[in-house]
């Protein structure tokens, strides 16, 4: 008995001997005081890659490289912050699983101040790029410093486009700390030259990604439509959470509300905008697509007009073919468990929806994330009710029920009786046969639908894929279309 109480010590003293000694592979991560005098609580990201030099401005959606996050509760500067397989969330997976090499890494400090990606959001602290040789099987930490801070670029005003940035008083609430309201307008030649005249405005948001500083440093652009000046407004749809898509929602906050009644009043009363419904139009391309669509449709006498090109799901019995309302349904694969593809290069599928579900794990303010903070209710942690679970890609159904009072297509089925009247000749939306992201079948539902309903609403399928699509052809025909609407309405300032 004393030799097996021996041998048993020996085995635990051993196992226990191991598990200190084991080798691993972690990343130290720390801040100066000198960049934020701390505590910090929230997330730090360790970006790898073999490609790029700056890593933090990742991922890239078709070739996303290993990303690891790990929370972290008041921690002072100059203390290190450990991100290691015990307390991380990697992509693709452990650190332990890390295949061996040489890689670019880089660190940075989550503070959420208000920036859609991490890497470039203002007041986020990141490190230096550093190459090193990483091997997971052996004891070995890497010392990242975030020494740098994101500052925000300012946007650069020309003769034609100025910056327009408001202090939203709903969106200050909802965040707890200042919050704007930014837009590039375009401002056409005419109004230099008729200092007295006032103008038609369009109201463009940018597809995921995009924002009003694309117009930075550039001339002005989209202002005159088949002989009628207009001015162009490009929206910033940045949020912490992804794109905002201007609908007001529980973890967001109230975006479409704040855009309508404090960002555009405030242009129109500053670019002497006509600022009348039939002056007052609304467009934009994919996830700006859909927000365009859903703000005709959410404030039918607010806006005069939509132009809706590729956008994202308008109808959820379709969400890039995945009906997201028959029972069992999943994710990751279909009825024969094959996986599911969410994009496609032609026929062939180029990424998975497990794929891309995992890589977004680590991160804020990706796609499928940020659908999720516009659509799901907010959960009792305070994050948004998660669509689908993240390992098995089952879909809960209660959230999938949450999520139809922003299903467009569900929306106009149910309250055509009221709404039909208020957008007969202001909808219009066009997507391609060979939606990159298959976004063409919710279309055709919608087509379908507003069909039946009588709707004199323009939605066609055209030839092309999510960006070939949008032809000269068909650029010219909404130029033309808007142009036509605006004539048709006539409004003046003036005018009720």
């Amino acid at each position: 008995m004393a030799r097996f109480r021996a041998a048993r010590a020996s085995l635990l003293f051993g196992l226990l001997l191991a598990s200190v000694c084991r080798a691993e592979l972690r990343f130290s991560v720390s801040y100066s005081s000198e960049q934020f005098v701390g505590p910090f609580t929230g997330k730090v990201v360790v970006y790898l890659s073999k490609r790029s030099n700056s890593p933090k401005n990742g991922p890239n959606w078709f070739q996303p490289e290993p990303m690891y996050a790990a929370e972290f509760k008041n921690s002072p500067a100059g203390a290190p912050m450990l991100v290691s397989d015990a307390n991380a969330v990697g992509f693709p997976g452990k650190i332990a699983d890390l295949p061996a090499g040489e890689y670019t890494v880089q660190a940075v400090i989550d503070r959420n101040l208000g920036g859609r990606a991490i890497g470039s959001s203002p007041g986020n602290l990141y490190s230096t790029s550093k190459r090193a040789t990483l091997d997971p099987k052996s004891d070995q930490t890497i010392s990242l410093a975030c020494d740098e801070v994101v500052l925000e670029r300012p946007f650069r005003e020309t003769r034609t486009v100025k910056e327009a940035k408001v202090r939203s008083e709903l969106l200050s609430v909802f965040y707890k700390r200042d919050t704007y309201l930014r837009a590039a307008v375009s401002l056409p030649q005419a109004y230099f030259d008729e200092p007295n005249r006032r103008f038609p405005a369009i109201y463009e948001i940018p597809g995921f990604g995009g924002n009003h500083r694309m117009m930075s440093g550039r001339e002005a652009r989209g202002t005159m439509r088949d002989g009628v000046p207009f001015l162009h407004v490009t929206l910033d749809p940045d949020c912490p959470t992804g794109h905002s898509v201007f609908a007001d929602s529980a973890n967001n906050g109230p975006w479409g509300k704040a855009l309508t009644t404090e960002l555009i009043p405030h242009i129109e009363s500053t670019f002497r905008g006509i600022g009348k419904p039939g002056a007052r139009f609304v467009t934009g391309h994919s996830s700006g697509g859909w927000s365009s669509l859903w703000l005709q449709v959410a404030y039918p006498d607010f806006f005069g007009g939509v132009w809706s090109t590729a956008p994202d799901p308008v109808d959820f019995r379709d969400f890039q073919r995945i009906d997201l309302y028959k029972p069992g349904v999943n994710m990751f694969t279909d009825e024969n468990g094959e996986p599911r593809p969410i994009a496609r290069f032609g026929e062939r599928p180029a990424l998975f929806y497990r794929q891309f579900s995992d890589m977004e794990r680590p991160i804020r303010g990706e796609q499928l994330g940020s659908f999720e903070a516009v659509f799901s209710p907010m959960g009792p942690d305070g994050q948004p009710m998660r669509l689908w679970d993240r390992d098995t890609g089952a879909v809960d159904p209660k959230v999938a029920e949450a999520w139809k009072k922003y299903d467009i297509g569900l929306i106009l089925r149910m309250r055509w009786p009221e709404l039909g009247p208020k957008l007969k000749g202001k909808l219009h939306v066009y997507m391609g046969d060979s939606d990159t992201f298959y976004l063409e079948g919710a279309v055709k539902l919608l087509q379908r639908d507003l069909k039946a309903l009588g709707s004199d609403a323009a939605v066609e399928i055209v030839p092309g894929d999510h960006g070939s699509m949008m032809t000269r052809e068909l650029r010219e025909r909404i130029d033309r279309e808007m142009a036509a609407r605006f004539r048709s309405e006539r409004p003046t300032a003036n005018s009720r």
